[in-house]
This record gives C-alpha cells, sequence and structure tokens, in this order.
C-alpha cells in the first residue's frame, strides 16, 4: 500500500502562484511514477500532469504547459506541482496519484493509489 498526503492547496487571485506538495509512504517511493489530477465543480477528474520514477518522461496537460511544473524529490518521497500564472479555469479540487513502473503517465487508469485531494480556488 502507498499513502498519499496532498497540501499547499487554498485561494489565489488570477495570476498568482501555488506551490502544492504530496507525501507518499508505505512502499519504495522511488518506484513509482506520480501524477497530479483535479477535478473541477460538475466536471471529470482530468490529468495535470505526471512524472516518472526516475523523471525521464514528464507529461502535462495542454492547458498548464509552460505553467505549471512537476518535479520530485526521491530521497524526501515528495512530489510538488509548482503552478503560476493561475487563472479561475485552475480552480478544482487536486489529486496526487502514484502506480509502480513503467505506466501510461497520461491515463487516469494507471493509477492504483490517491489521495484525497485539496483545494485550489484563483479568484478573477
Amino acid at each position: 500500500q502507498v499513502q498519499l498526503v496532498e497540501s499547499g492547496g487554498g485561494l489565489v487571485q488570477a495570476g498568482g502562484s501555488l506551490r502544492l506538495s504530496c507525501a507518499a509512504s508505505g512502499r519504495t517511493f522511488n518506484n513509482y511514477a506520480m501524477g497530479w489530477f483535479r477535478q473541477a465543480p460538475g466536471k471529470e477528474r482530468e490529468i495535470v500532469a505526471a512524472i516518472s520514477w526516475s523523471a525521464g518522461r514528464i507529461y502535462y496537460a495542454d492547458s498548464v504547459k509552460g505553467r505549471f511544473t512537476i518535479s520530485r524529490d526521491n530521497a524526501k518521497n515528495t512530489v510538488s506541482l509548482q503552478m503560476n500564472s493561475l487563472k479561475p479555469e485552475d480552480t478544482a479540487v487536486y489529486y496526487c496519484a502514484a502506480d509502480y513502473g513503467r505506466i501510461n503517465l497520461a491515463a487516469e487508469k494507471s493509477y492504483t493509489y490517491w489521495g484525497q485531494g485539496t483545494q485550489v480556488t484563483v479568484s478573477s
């Protein structure tokens, strides 16, 4: 089992920045691919960004390219999402997800383990 706990959400004005963090425990973190997903009210959950276990593969949704940066620290068992130039349409609950090995980073069904989510609200 892998336990994931997100932090760093909050309320920010459009154009501002937030940094989300996800702390993992329970297994050897550096064997796991990690992803960030989000779900806005009334919408389906969607991929935001993901990173392979070695950071050799990174995926970004088109909507966040150039604004968000995903990174991981295997020594600290954490993955982070730096979000800059935030827009009201970025408002959502953001989830951290993980799964073992070489997976399709962009596919929600690839991930077995999920955090509880953290709310990000961007005001206009």
